[in-house]
């Protein structure tokens, strides 16, 4: 079962899931005045990433200045709706998910990516530290075109990096955004002063410096 949990579920043998939405507080817990559920206000963009754990995750995005709110869930699988145990079982194919709505007058797109890279460690396939499974897989999922080239020439940029640095292969995922679906609300901005001030956290970044500024034309 361990080893199962490291390869992806074929989606034909994936969890049924279910067809209703998971209940959700629509107010972030630090910025209360915010929601994490659209709409949101004009000029703004929304980013959605995998890094390991989304609860220091999603603590990375909030703490990022130009950032409007953010929301933690389930990218990249099969079964619609899973609950954090489905994710967990290794048999939806999701990983946990940061929805980062940002404003683009304050914050680039490849300034999300910067921080991305730099907040986890991309090259260790279906895990992020000590923590194993498909769930902790690295993953970037894209709206639109240009948001894939600008994600892949970012992973290009930071994959020299990391080999100038002795590090090893980027392994994240790179694909279109399919389905975002929210985590149930004690997962929200689990690690605030509201909730968990002291809770867990287990991301770490590789020490490398990622280059943005990639030349990407918008």
């Amino acid at each position: 079962m361990f080893g199962a949990k490291l390869k992806m579920i074929d989606p034909s043998s994936a969890l049924p899931g279910r067809d209703t939405p998971m209940p959700v507080d629509e107010r972030h817990a630090v910025f209360p005045e915010r929601r994490i559920v659209p709409p949101f206000p004009e000029g703004l963009a929304t980013a959605v990433v995998g890094m390991g754990c989304f609860w220091g995750a999603e603590r990375v995005f909030w703490q990022t200045e130009g950032v409007w709110t953010t929301a933690v869930g389930y990218a990249g699988g099969y079964t619609p709706n899973p609950s954090y145990e489905e994710v967990c079982s290794g048999l939806t194919g999701h990983t946990e998910a940061v929805l980062v709505v940002f404003d683009t007058k304050k914050i680039s797109y490849a300034q999300v990516l910067k921080e991305f890279w730099e907040n986890h460690d991309p090259t260790q396939g279906m895990r992020q530290g000590n923590d194993l499974g498909t769930q902790y897989r690295s993953a970037i999922y894209v709206s639109d075109d240009q948001q894939l080239a600008e994600a892949e020439a970012s992973r290009d940029a930071f994959q020299q990096a990391l080999t100038a640095a002795g590090k090893g292969e980027i392994t994240t995922e790179i694909a279109p955004l399919k389905d975002f679906y929210y985590a149930e609300s004690y997962h929200q901005q689990y690690l605030s002063d509201a909730k968990n001030p002291n809770g867990y956290c287990g991301l770490g970044g590789t020490g490398v410096s990622c280059p943005i500024g990639l030349g990407v034309e918008s």
